[in-house]
């Protein structure tokens, strides 16, 4: 079947959904080639937390997680609705777990559930508060031999390069609060040091991910090309049977007589395609996806005929616009003693609400939403006594560059500082004050922040008589400025259950598939959990490599071989 390179299968990508793709691909008695835009591997799952968010799956069942398809079912339906179809949710429900067992056995990745990392959602029909999210445990670098140097740099990498997983930062930020946050600092430092005795390097989060996919490739023997853009996708006879890409300084067109799947990531960094698709005031400035996710395997997509959806919505997350780039903002405006405020002092939002919500909040209902953007989070110096924020330790000054760029203010009264943002000094004190008033008693009344279970995953359990609620007492007060960045867009190629892309009449393009944030998501215009990007993302290159073998004839009895001589279960 293979074509004169003699390769079946091209992916274009190597981020989570690609290489899981082509893994799938060789596993089933094919012959994949990745080819991928940017000098290094791993795309913007090589730069995220690494969680994969995917029900039912082995790792949670061993951990005692209480899971079923029928929850799982009922709690995306609540949350997605009718903005995705039913056919595609269940696709994801039933192959995901398939997924995440194929590679567990085919890679060297170990994951580990995050313990109580809630669904963004726990109180929605079927939702759960202690979490499905997995993560890869840390894991050592030097299984990817030669490959080390190609490995995608982290977004935010650990101080001296050590590694930290999400479940590490949760209480990493309580360091200076709780015995919990000192243990973590230990066990961090423990493992470093024994790694450096041993002379590994070890990395994790999507690092981890990304190095663990690509050993798997490499024991496969899958050739993953880098600084090899796709310029287009070749078609005969109606059917997508290659792609034309620039490589080793020519172009070349490479034959893919089983087909071509698109994982070639989102728009995020396509200044025109974002203005285009999204509402102002946006930008590729504020994102913190990989570089080279400009949109080129939609846009090629669409040259066919292809259908698209969710373009006007990404993957957001209330950001500091530092000056080194933009600061993805988790735990900072969830622990106690912030709040957010917009133009006119006021807050509009639960500051703790999962990080699409507060964003889509932020951009408002289309009535006035210029004054939510920019956001100002105000706090005061007990906040900046207890806890990081944006990596720097509790007490440690903002440096003078975040004053200088008017990122951070500061004043030695709640009035002194509305003047400093220009925001009414009266609408803010009144804003402020009335805050005070619910932490104290430990109800929201305005936006009932801390009364779900996801709120209280970055509270301070040590904070009474509210996790997540504490009063702005004392000066000096700062404001810090957050915009709607994101981790990537969220809209793409229309495709059905087995990830073919479709055109605007419904029909498939023969041989074209696409997954990940080529892709639009399964989760609607929502955001399920920590890691419901990189799962279906995962999971849909799965389906895609499966539809190609099964029309190909493979057999899975080569996948059973295959899968005995990596060592098994892991």
């Amino acid at each position: 079947m293979a074509g004169p390179h003699g390769f079946d299968v091209v992916v274009v990508g190597s981020g989570a959904a690609g290489m899981t793709a082509a893994l799938t691909a060789a596993h089933h008695g094919l012959r994949p080639l990745v080819v991928e835009k940017a000098a290094h591997f791993g795309g913007s799952c090589a730069r995220s937390g690494g969680g994969v968010w995917v029900p039912n799956n082995d790792v949670l069942r061993e951990a005692g997680v209480p899971d079923t398809p029928e929850q799982a079912d009922s709690y995306l339906r609540h949350i997605v609705g009718d903005v995705v179809g039913e056919d595609r949710i269940q696709a994801f429900l039933a192959a995901g777990p398939e997924m995440i067992s194929f590679v567990r056995r085919t890679t060297p990745l170990r994951f580990g559930w995050v313990t109580g990392y809630s669904d963004y959602y726990p109180e929605a029909p079927g939702g759960l508060r202690g979490g499905r999210s997995i993560e890869p445990r840390p894991m050592d670098a030097g299984v990817l031999g030669a490959e080390r140097a190609n490995l995608e740099p982290p977004y935010a990498a650990g101080p001296g390069g050590i590694a930290i997983t999400q479940a590490d930062y949760r209480w990493l930020n309580l360091i200076a609060r709780h015995p919990r946050g000192i243990a973590a600092a230990i066990k961090i430092a423990s493992r470093h040091l024994l790694s450096r005795l041993r002379r590994k390097e070890l990395v994790s989060m999507g690092q981890a991910l990304a190095a663990g996919l690509r050993a798997g490739l490499v024991a496969a023997d899958v050739p993953v090309w880098l600084n090899t853009p796709l310029i287009d996708l070749h078609v005969t006879d109606g059917r997508v049977t290659g792609v034309v890409v620039e490589h080793s300084g020519q172009q070349l067109t490479v034959p893919a007589p089983g087909g071509v799947i698109l994982a070639s990531g989102g728009f995020e960094r396509n200044e025109r395609m974002r203005k285009e698709h999204q509402r102002e005031p946006i930008g590729a400035q504020w994102t913190v996806g990989a570089k080279a996710n400009t949109g080129d395997g939609i846009e090629a997509g669409l040259r066919l005929g292809a259908a698209t959806e969710l373009m006007d919505d990404a993957w957001w997350g209330p950001s500091i616009p530092l000056t080194g780039g933009p600061y993805f903002c988790l735990a900072e405006r969830t622990l106690p003693g912030c709040l957010l405020v917009n133009a006119d002092g006021n807050r509009f939002v639960n500051e703790a609400a999962p990080y699409v919500d507060a964003v889509h909040a932020m951009y408002g209902d289309g009535t006035g939403s210029a004054r939510n953007i920019p956001t100002w989070l105000i706090a005061d110096q007990r906040y900046r006594n207890r806890y990081l924020f944006a990596g720097l330790g509790p007490r440690q000054p903002f440096p003078g560059r975040w004053y200088k760029a008017g990122v951070v203010h500061k004043a030695s009264s709640i009035e002194a500082l509305a003047a400093e943002i220009d925001v009414p000094p009266a609408s803010l004190r009144s804003t402020v004050d009335r805050f005070n008033g619910f932490a104290l008693s430990g109800t929201d009344e305005d936006f009932r922040r801390g009364e779900s279970g996801y709120d209280h995953y970055y509270g301070d359990p040590r904070n009474r008589p509210s996790p997540s609620l504490a009063p702005l007492e004392r000066p000096p007060f700062h404001a810090v400025k957050i915009v709607p960045g994101d981790l990537g867009t969220k809209g793409g190629l229309c495709t059905d259950t087995r990830a073919r892309v479709l055109r605007t009449d419904g029909t498939v393009i023969a041989g074209l598939y696409a997954a990940g944030n080529a892709s639009g998501a399964v989760m609607g215009h929502t955001y399920a959990g920590p890691g419901a990007t990189i799962g279906p993302a995962m999971t849909f290159g799965y389906l895609a490599a499966l539809d190609i073998a099964s029309a190909s004839g493979s057999t899975a009895q080569h996948t059973l071989t295959s899968e005995q001589h990596t060592g098994g279960t892991r």
